[in-house]
Order: C-alpha cells, then sequence, then structure tokens
C-alpha cells in the first residue's frame, strides 16, 4: 500500500516574537493537539539552516490526508505565523534493489531518533540508461556501505511525476558525526557517478511542538 510523505519547512515571521508569552504558550498546547499523533513528526531546524526554523513531517496513505493536516496547523494561532520556506512530497514504493523488507522507519511508527537529515536526491538520466546487472551491482556496493552504520536509519521515499527530484531521503539518527561518516563514505562509491542533485541536506533536531515554541522567541 501507498504511504505518501510530505516535509514541510517553515520560517517563523518576526511579528511572533512580539506576542505576550502566555499567548505563545497557549498557541503551543494548541497546535501540539493538531500535530499529536504516528502521522506527524516535528522538528527544530532553528540557528542550523537560514531559510527555516522548523519542519512539520507528515504522513499518510492519501495525499487528501496530508493537506487536512497541513490545513489544521493553519488554522491553529501559531499557523498564523508560519511561513512556507520549502516543501517536499513522496510516497513508499518496494525498493527496485534490494530484497523485499519492512516498512520504512516513519510508516512502522517508530519513535524517531534524536536527528534527521533531509534531502532531496536525482540521479542522471545516464544512470537509468545503464544495463539493469551493472546498476544492481553498484548498488549492492551502496547498500553495504549502509550496513556498516547500523546507527544510521534511512528512509527513502520516491517523488517520480509528482515533485521535482526522483527521491527523498531522510536519515534518522542519534550521532550526527555517524551520519557524517557515512555520507564521507558514500562519495566513495561508483553510484555516486550518477548523482545529479543531493542538496539541500537540511539537519534536524527531534523535538515537540511546545519546546519548538519556547525556542523561537
Amino acid at each position: 500500500m501507498t504511504f505518501y510523505l510530505s516535509f514541510n519547512f517553515f520560517r517563523i515571521d518576526p511579528k511572533w516574537r512580539w506576542m505576550a508569552d502566555l499567548a505563545k504558550q497557549e498557541s503551543a498546547k494548541e497546535a501540539e493537539a493538531v500535530v499529536s499523533g504516528p502521522g506527524a513528526r516535528v522538528y527544530s531546524t532553528l540557528g542550523v539552516r537560514g531559510e527555516s526554523d522548523a519542519l512539520f513531517w507528515f504522513g499518510a496513505p492519501r495525499i487528501e490526508g496530508i493537506q487536512r493536516a497541513v490545513s489544521r496547523l493553519y488554522t491553529t494561532v501559531l499557523g498564523k505565523y508560519l511561513l512556507p520556506s520549502r516543501t517536499y512530497l513522496s510516497c513508499t514504493r518496494p525498493s527496485a534493489y534490494a530484497p523485499p523488507g519492512k516498512p520504512i522507519p516513519f510508516e512502522e511508527g517508530r519513535a524517531p531518533k534524536k536527528y534527521a537529515v533531509v534531502y532531496p536526491f536525482t540521479k542522471s538520466r545516464e544512470w537509468y540508461l545503464l544495463p539493469r546487472a551493472e546498476r544492481q551491482q553498484m548498488m549492492d556496493e551502496h547498500i553495504g556501505v549502509g550496513r556498516r552504520h547500523p546507527g544510521v536509519d534511512l528512509n527513502t521515499t520516491y517523488s517520480f511525476g509528482i515533485d521535482d527530484q526522483d527521491f527523498m531521503l531522510a536519515f534518522e539518527t542519534d550521532d550526527l558525526a555517524d551520519f557524517q561518516d557515512l555520507i564521507m563514505e558514500l562519495r566513495e562509491t561508483r553510484v555516486s557517478r550518477y548523482v545529479v542533485q543531493d542538496t539541500p541536506m537540511m539537519p534536524c533536531v527531534s523535538t515537540d511542538v511546545v519546546s519548538l515554541v519556547s525556542s523561537l522567541g
């Protein structure tokens, strides 16, 4: 069954900082009630990326479910001060190169790890024109590197035909240094020769709405 994901990055309107603290606290509780549940996660990007302060990561079996979640967020007091900076859409599909396995960690409902690093990923057209056996050989090498970093979980989802990139990658880890080691090792694999886009990389810190609001000043 297809499962859709939407990565919604927001900046906070500077007017938010002029609100009374009590009003902020009440609005945080209101927003938290809206985005609670297994189909939503909240992250802070404050001080990490200049174009965003927060990520709201939504998942649903249909795109309309994501639209409803974002709409509910916008109806809150906090939502009136959220300015979209980046939005990415993707969905789950069986891997063309890895044997059938479990659903991605997000779809399984696992508790989020401390950090997520989210970015769009696109391969060149030359990659898709290579013989299937050659692609499989290179992907086996690529997958093997990932297995050497068991502390990093990967949510790979597909954007073909529904967004500008080929894939959305959302890595989860409790240690960003471990993720950095993984990426440096992946750069040395043959697959990297066919990468067209793997930026912007958006490091995100797992949080809740109340803590997020408190951090926004």
